[in-house]
């Protein structure tokens, strides 16, 4: 008698699982050459790194997917493909960005050191063993630090500004409020992916028009369309936020519920 995973099916599919690992790995990839951008430095430098953010963003977005259709869990349940994940998400989605935000000199002179903050705050996230609730939110600020790196490049924020929403964000990570989770089903995920095109669009086309010799300014190009682009953000933390209030007022705090298992 064979046993499961046994046989050429059984071959393909451990192959088709490696495949995901693999996938999922790519971001280790990309995360070291966004470092070896960051390291290098200058305005080409950075906005090669922030499309390598972007890459690494479908990535993570996808792989989950790919996880889930093939089974990877019950396929390879000898590895465990969400360390990996969370290994290269908190390096794309937390410690490169900051890196950037202090390689960038985003924050006012001799204040750098509130980027640990940062840091410290998605560690905790990360760590959370139940880090999303069971009516399919994240629980606190998702440590989106690309997306927060990235507007802060292209705005530049007066320093003192920077500062203030990179310790607002930190602090929001321990906050138990609710935060869309797009790739979660029901209508306001669905509305969130629609309006994520226009949204993906516009960034690659404000990268493409970056300065790469000097610092951006509000006279370059790229900066009325990075006002344009806003509108996401200002959709996902208001929609979130009005979630969350009217959660708080009908008296009903977020049930942990703990994640599935991704590539």
């Amino acid at each position: 008698m064979s046993t499961p995973g046994s046989g050429g099916e059984g071959l393909i599919r451990r192959g088709l699982a490696w495949g995901v690992h693999l996938y999922t790995a790519m971001g280790l990839v990309i995360a070291s050459a966004v470092a070896v951008l960051l390291v290098q430095g200058g305005g080409e430098a950075f906005r090669g790194a922030f499309l390598l953010m972007v890459i690494a963003t479908l990535v993570d977005a996808t792989d989950g997917t790919m996880a889930r259709k093939i089974g990877v869990k019950r396929v390879l349940p000898g590895f465990d493909g969400r360390k990996l994940d969370d290994l290269t998400d908190y390096l794309t989605y937390t410690f490169l960005p900051l890196l950037l935000i202090w390689r960038a000199e985003l924050l006012p002179p001799g204040q750098e050191g509130w980027l640990v903050l940062a840091l410290l705050a998605s560690a905790y996230g990360f760590c959370q063993v139940e880090a999303k609730t069971d009516d399919g939110y994240f629980l606190g600020f998702p440590s989106l630090w690309n997306a927060v790196a990235f507007y802060l490049y292209v705005l530049q924020l007066p320093g003192w500004a920077a500062l203030g929403f990179v310790i607002l964000f930190s602090l929001m990570t321990f906050v138990p409020s609710r935060y869309l989770y797009p790739s979660q089903p029901g209508t306001i995920n669905k509305l969130s992916n629609v309006l994520a095109v226009p949204w993906s669009i516009l960034l690659i086309w404000i990268l493409w028009r970056l300065p790469t010799e000097t610092t951006p300014t509000a006279d370059d190009p790229a900066y009325p369309l990075a006002v344009a682009s806003l509108f996401y953000p200002v959709y996902y933390m208001g929609a979130s936020w009005i979630i969350t209030v009217r959660r708080w007022l009908q008296g009903d705090p977020p049930h942990r519920e703990a994640p599935a298992a991704s590539a």
